[in-house]
């Protein structure tokens, strides 16, 4: 049995793709209609992820307005490891006041 000729195979595939509704692509290049056939993501992923977040210094705020107090023991925990470096000499540098202090500038002269 002969195989079809290639014009009658052509023919065909452009019949089908009316069809069906898809894209007629003989010499199968890339035209990215399967990224474009896809749902736009946008909405879905900004629905997904919410806007902002209660954050503990939100929740101590509403409490204060009925005279309550509360700590943020992660806060309290991270400023007491700061003072501790500190101790050590492993804290971050004092800041610079004026430009006299400055190591840069004693090197320059």
């Amino acid at each position: 049995m002969a195989l079809p000729a290639r014009s009658r195979l052509l023919e065909l595939t452009k019949l089908q793709c009316s069809i069906f509704s898809t894209i007629f692509n003989p010499t199968g290049e890339r035209l990215g209609n399967k990224i474009l056939r896809q749902r736009l993501k946008g909405p879905k992923l900004a629905a997904y992820y919410p806007r902002r977040s209660a954050t503990v210094e939100d929740v101590m705020n509403e409490f204060k307005k009925f005279d309550l107090v509360g700590e943020n023991e992660d806060e309290a925990e991270r400023l007491e490891d700061v003072a501790r470096a500190k101790l050590r000499g492993k804290g971050a540098p004092k800041k610079k006041k004026t430009a006299e202090e400055s190591r840069f500038n004693k090197r320059k002269k």
